[in-house]
């Protein structure tokens, strides 16, 4: 997967994280919440990941 794949993913897991977790909040369904929780976890690493690949592909271009 490329770098900005992982960012744009991570940043559509992130949205639908914190929207789970809005709903579960105004529902009060505590395991909607918890899933919005990880999913926006989920999707902060999928975009820590994407900034990684794009550091580690600067550093080689540089070589």
């Amino acid at each position: 997967m490329s770098s900005m794949s992982d960012k744009v993913k991570g940043t559509a897991n992130e949205v639908a994280g914190k929207t789970k977790q809005a709903a579960g909040k105004a529902t009060g369904n505590d395991r909607m919440r918890a899933e919005g929780a990880g999913q926006e976890a989920k999707g902060k690493t999928q975009k820590t990941v994407g900034k990684a690949k794009d550091t580690v592909k600067g550093a080689v271009d540089r070589l």
